[in-house]
């Protein structure tokens, strides 16, 4: 009944190498660092880079950027 036959003595080593890839799957996320950063901060970033470009070249005025600015932020 238990007997797994030549087959499961083939796999078993799969299934080992699987359980232990995603061990060290689960380990490397939880272990992230705190300070990673997400891509959606990532182009806030630059967002906030090419809109403090605009208001340097004059293309719009001190409202306009404080206000799109404020909702970058959000």
């Amino acid at each position: 009944m238990w007997d797994m036959g030549m087959g499961g003595f083939f796999w078993m080593p799969f299934v080992w190498l699987a359980f232990a890839g995603l061990v060290v799957w689960l380990v490397s996320v939880l272990m992230r660092p705190a300070g990673h950063r997400s891509d959606d901060s990532r182009i806030a970033d630059r967002a906030t880079i090419i809109l403090e470009e605009r208001f340097a070249r004059g293309e719009i005025d001190r409202d306009e950027f404080l206000a799109r600015k404020a909702d970058l932020a959000r």
